[in-house]
């Protein structure tokens, strides 16, 4: 018996530094060992029958460890038996006998002689009573008996674990027989009480628990999935069996159907091949796997495109023809540019002609347009929405690895109509938009060029798909929005503004029909004379086609249809007295020339969204420093032009008589009446040029007259837009004298004379034509000159 063993509290003795392992009280462990220092220490400790110091390395990878590279504890143990291996190497059993604390390295030089101290380490104060530690033996063995279930070397150690009484005895010997790792185990070595040892164990053996728990779950699923497919395959191969047995051969399998599908498809070899192996990755895999879903998916679209099938084109243009002038009234341009682009397509099916757009304010027909042409031509028709569109792939798809990927709108298409030459009504494209992850506009570029689209590819598709044999009709409001290399791929069609008589006869010859029909009426209970429809368009709506015309028509029917059922009326006669009772009161109510000429009063023409319209120009003159005041809700480009017209007037000011300084000593405040209405264009440069030198040199302008146009700085008239409207708004208004842009005259003249009939139409070059046409008083400038003295002196007096 050594010192150690007979009480002492301090003990030198031979030690070796254990790699990726820790030796515990009561546990018997094989381990070999190689290096020099370790090999010596062994062979002394065997060879003097003494016991050895066995302490875990904190890293395992340092070679010659010093103090500070070992554990603070490890356990003095027995070496039961040794033996040598090749290369002089040594496997030795030992026997751990107690713990112990390293107090030092007293030398390294041969091996390690280490100074260790029993202290309190093996000492075990009684922290709790008798029933809680008995409480806590209970719980271990539970949780061990637990994690014995499912290892069957550890159940055998159950009865011998049952029979311990010693806690920390018991604890030490769980941590010695389960496998844990050696940091596990150093941390119950390294306890200062069982208290600390019986928290790491019980936290290690609750973890193993439910990582087999979690294990098992696992097991059971997969078990339960494959015993799932398996009896799916069963009853498939029975299946088989059974439509044999009956004679059925009609049944084939979800993937035999898909090779089928795949002959009949009219699409290159190498594209045909990319589709067998997607056919054969889903015959070879799980059904009800999340990949099968989604090649299932791709597949359906797939076989779902028309490729090589078309539709054959009626060829007779009077059809045509025909077609469009029963289903429109008016629009005689836009009829003959589409009988013409019809008459070409139509002699040169394999051209590539201009992709047709057409753009005019709200409700004047565009998509009904488009509905004609298909009718003409009898093609399918298909429209898609573009208005808000700012994801790209709404047009080329999405890839199908994505979840919840889906082809683009175009494809969706072909798919619903089942053919390959639709007439594909693009709607809206100047509402599309983009954003900084994707342009929508670029991936249309593809979509209408001639020279692109006959291979557009889809994302999601991944097949070449022929677009060049679809009809593309795009609308549009205005091409303001939209880029230029976009719209150089279109023909520009304008369909402008209804007149009022053109109004009258649409809603005469299409609209009072489709609303009795609507409404469930015939024409035999409600008749509306042509006075009252009259009256409906010119006082009930204010719009530039006949959308909300329609509205007024179909709530004038639904009140006749109430009073039909219930039996207040038999047949409803609506005149122009009746209005007010089914629609109530007038809603438009139109701006009227001025009856007498006013200084800085001019009335400008401008186009709006709904059509044209009137506005009033005015300025007045206060005492000042030469400001220009602008309200009136302008915007940017408006208000360049107020500035232009004021620097227009100055540079001609003396021709009026007017006082040098006049522009130094006084401001110019102009306004544009409605301020709460946005307003911006360049069309109003004349008429703000006209109001302010009529306001600085007291000119008066003629009431009986409107403009438009812009200005330069030289006072050069501009052209404009927007001819129609604006013209149709000054006959509304009851001028009767319009001047316009001379540059603007073959735009005037391919107007009906139906518009320009009762106006006179003045055209101008300068700014001096416009002011000879406008201004009320001539070879004035005597009197304008005193009559200016006099404001000025009444100004100064504070008057």
């Amino acid at each position: 018996m050594d010192e150690f063993t007979k009480g002492k509290r301090k003990l030198r003795v031979a030690t070796i530094a254990l790699k990726n392992i820790t030796l515990l009280p009561g546990a018997t462990i094989h381990f070999d060992i190689t290096r020099r220092k370790s090999i010596a220490a062994a062979e002394i400790a065997r060879s003097n029958n003494e016991n050895v110091f066995l302490v875990t390395q904190k890293d395992p990878g340092v070679y010659d460890p010093k103090m500070e590279d070992l554990y603070e504890y490890g356990t003095l143990a027995s070496i039961k038996q040794t033996a040598r291996l090749q290369k002089g190497n040594l496997r030795i059993t030992a026997e751990g006998l107690y713990r112990v604390k390293l107090g030092r390295i007293i030398s390294d030089t041969d091996y390690i002689i280490s100074e260790v101290y029993t202290d309190e380490c093996n000492e075990k104060p009684d922290l709790y009573d008798a029933l809680a530690k008995e409480a806590m033996m209970r719980v271990v063995i539970e949780q061990f008996a637990v994690l014995a279930r499912s290892d069957k070397r550890l159940s055998l150690e159950l009865d011998t674990l049952s029979a311990i009484t010693d806690f920390d005895e018991l604890l030490i010997k769980i941590a010695a027989d389960i496998p844990w790792d050696y940091k596990i185990k150093q941390e119950v070595l390294d306890g200062a009480d069982y208290s600390q040892r019986y928290e790491t164990v019980i936290r290690e053996l609750t973890r193993e628990n439910q990582i087999i728990r979690i294990k098992n779950d696992f097991q059971n699923q997969l078990r339960e999935n494959m015993d799932n497919n398996h009896k799916e395959y069963v009853l498939r191969e029975q299946l088989k069996i059974i439509h044999n047995e009956l004679g059925d051969g009609d049944h084939i399998s979800e993937s035999e159907e898909y090779e089928r599908k795949l002959e009949k498809l009219s699409i290159p070899e190498n594209e045909k091949n990319k589709i067998k192996k997607d056919i054969y990755r889903l015959k070879t895999m799980q059904s009800n796997s999340q990949e099968a879903s989604t090649i299932r998916t791709y597949l359906d679209t797939v076989f779902d495109i028309p490729f090589g099938i078309y539709t054959d084109d009626n060829k007779d243009i009077k059809h045509a023809a025909s077609v469009l002038e029963g289903d429109h009234y008016g629009l005689e341009k836009v009829k003959e540019r589409v009988i013409e682009y019809l008459a070409v397509r139509i002699l040169n099916p394999q051209g590539k002609g201009p992709i047709l757009c057409l753009v005019g304010p709200p409700g004047t027909g565009k998509t009904s347009v488009a509905k004609s042409i298909a009718k003409a031509l009898g093609k399918k028709y298909i429209r898609i929405s573009l208005g808000g569109v700012r994801d790209e792939a709404e047009i080329r798809g999405h890839r199908k690895t994505y979840v919840g990927a889906m082809p683009g709108r175009l494809v969706e298409g072909l798919r619903q109509v089942g053919v390959s030459n639709p007439l594909m009504l693009l709607d809206e494209i100047d509402k599309a938009s983009s954003d900084y992850r994707s342009d929508t506009f670029s991936a249309l570029l593809e979509v209408l060029d001639s020279e692109q689209n006959y291979k557009f590819r889809d994302h999601f598709v991944e097949i070449p798909i022929d677009l060049s044999q679809v009809l593309f009709v795009a609308t549009a409001n205005t091409t303001s929005t939209i880029p230029r290399p976009l719209l150089d791929r279109m023909e520009i069609i304008e369909v402008n503004s209804y007149t009022e008589n053109e109004k009258f006869h649409i809603a005469k010859n299409y609209l009072l029909k489709k609303q009795l029909e609507a409404n469930g009426l015939n024409e035999k209970q409600v008749d509306i004379t042509d006075s009252a429809i009259v009256k409906i368009i010119h006082n009930y709506t204010r719009e530039a086609g006949v959308r909300n015309l329609e509205r007024r028509i179909g709530e004038i029917y639904r009140k006749c249809a109430r009073a039909i059922l219930e039996g207040k009326k038999g047949k409803v006669k609506i005149g122009e007295r009746q209005l007010k009772k089914y629609l109530g009161k007038e809603k438009v109510d139109f701006d009227h020339a001025s009856e007498a000429d006013e200084v800085g009063l001019v009335r400008g023409l401008a186009w709006t969204s709904v059509g044209g319209d009137t506005m009033q120009i005015e300025v007045n003159v206060l005492p000042g420093k030469g400001n220009l005041v602008l309200t009136g809700h302008m915007g940017d480009v408006m208000k360049e032009s107020a500035q232009i017209a004021l620097s227009c007037i100055k540079s001609c000011a003396s021709l009026y008589n007017i006082e040098d300084d006049f522009f130094y000593k006084n401001d110019l405040h102009l306004h544009i009446p409605e301020g709460a209405v946005p307003k911006d264009g360049p069309s109003a440069g004349i008429s703000m040029a006209t109001a302010m030198l009529s306001a600085a040199a007291l000119i008066p302008v003629k009431a009986d007259t409107a403009m438009t146009g812009e200005i330069t700085l030289r006072g050069k008239v501009l052209p404009v837009g927007g001819l129609k409207e604006k013209i149709l708004a000054a006959k509304m208004a009851g001028v009767k004298n319009v001047i316009v842009p001379l540059k603007n005259k073959p735009d005037i003249e391919e107007l009906s004379a139906e518009i320009t009939a009762g106006l006179k139409l003045i055209y101008a070059a300068s700014f001096d034509k416009v002011l000879k046409h406008a201004f009320a008083v001539q070879d004035t400038a005597k009197k304008i000159k005193t009559t200016h003295v006099k404001k000025q002196k009444t100004a100064e007096n504070g008057i």
